[in-house]
């Protein structure tokens, strides 16, 4: 049950993780991390963040980095979003692999 003010609110956080990601990020030449999704729960308190990495020979490191900072992230967040939200959601991170399925895929068919 996706309601408009739901979806506007997983948009909302995507964008700002998103730039949240690349500022952090910009200090570790050649890593990229690219929120491909948000998810949230029915009352808002709980958000899914699928994060896609590159390169990912490096995914497993910079998820537990990305783990640990779990707090740090959540209170810029929330420095962001505090204003349009009464509360912010606690955030859960996923790694997005699905770019490493098609790629690996594509070099099944070419062969």
């Amino acid at each position: 049950m996706d309601t408009t003010r739901l979806q506007k609110i997983e948009r909302l956080i995507q964008k700002d993780l998103s730039e949240i990601f690349l500022s952090q990020t910009r200090q570790t030449h050649g890593v990229m991390v690219s929120v491909t999704n948000v998810r949230m729960s029915a009352d808002l308190g709980i958000a899914k963040a699928y994060l896609s990495i590159f390169p990912s020979e490096k995914g497993t490191e910079i998820m537990e980095n990305i783990n640990a900072g779990k707090k740090s992230i959540r209170y810029e967040l929330g420095l962001r979003i505090g204003k349009q939200v009464r509360r912010v959601p606690e955030l859960l991170f996923f790694r997005d692999d699905s770019i490493d399925y098609l790629e690996n895929i594509d070099q099944l068919l070419k062969f």
